[in-house]
């Protein structure tokens, strides 16, 4: 069996933007997963909030990451045959909200990416850009502390990608999420506080930056 990520330590601040970059096959979205809860790892621990998560069963783990964590996936992840509102709403299915307390939830969601005039529209007569709000709208639905993004800008034109960012930046400074992603985009990493590149998975130390 080959590692794919070697003897990693480090810790990310409440609020903190932190960008992963490195090469393909470099180990950035097993580390995504790793910290995300979906993988776990074969040794050490991950600790999030006081809490290692490694020690928890997979019933309990899937209820950590229902209130802990949104994702945003490059691809988007949006159900073709329901509704830009129905797609955010699906993580508050199964959740003890009312019928109402839901809408008021994805409406909120919603109005915060720019998409309220957009509810019942369908993916398919969405751009890649509002797509990807709709997917930003569904992972902030359950107000998450951590937002996970796996290349979130990578399957978009420039002014898409850059309209993305900057709701990112937004959620970051003004909704205090701390936000991990994973990208190849330099203009992207721009965005966050922190730029650290793994490499045949080995991280190198924390690059601070300003954000723009």
């Amino acid at each position: 069996m080959i590692p794919v990520l070697s003897d990693i330590s480090f810790d990310i601040s409440e609020g903190e933007f932190l960008a992963l970059m490195g090469p393909s096959g470099s180990g950035k979205s097993t580390l995504l997963n790793l910290i995300a809860g979906i993988d776990q790892p074969d040794s050490g621990s991950i600790m999030i909030g006081g809490i290692d998560v490694t020690t928890m069963s997979e019933t309990e783990l899937a209820h950590w990451r229902a209130l802990n964590v949104g994702f945003i996936f490059q691809f988007y992840n949006l159900i073709p045959v329901l509704t830009a509102f129905e797609n955010v709403e699906l993580p508050l299915i199964l959740t003890s909200l009312s019928r109402d307390e839901r809408r008021e939830h994805v409406e909120m969601a919603l109005k915060v990416v720019g998409l309220s005039d957009r509810m019942d529209h369908y993916p398919g007569q969405l751009s890649g850009g509002q797509e990807q709000r709709v997917a930003i709208a569904r992972a902030i639905v359950t107000d998450p502390a951590i937002l996970v993004a796996d290349e979130p800008t990578g399957d978009l034109d420039r002014v898409s990608a850059e309209e993305i960012m900057d709701l990112m930046d937004r959620l970051n400074r003004e909704s205090k999420k701390t936000i991990i992603m994973v990208t190849h985009d330099p203009r992207a990493a721009k965005k966050a506080h922190v730029v650290r590149h793994l490499d045949k998975g080995i991280l190198t130390n924390a690059h601070s930056q300003d954000t723009l």
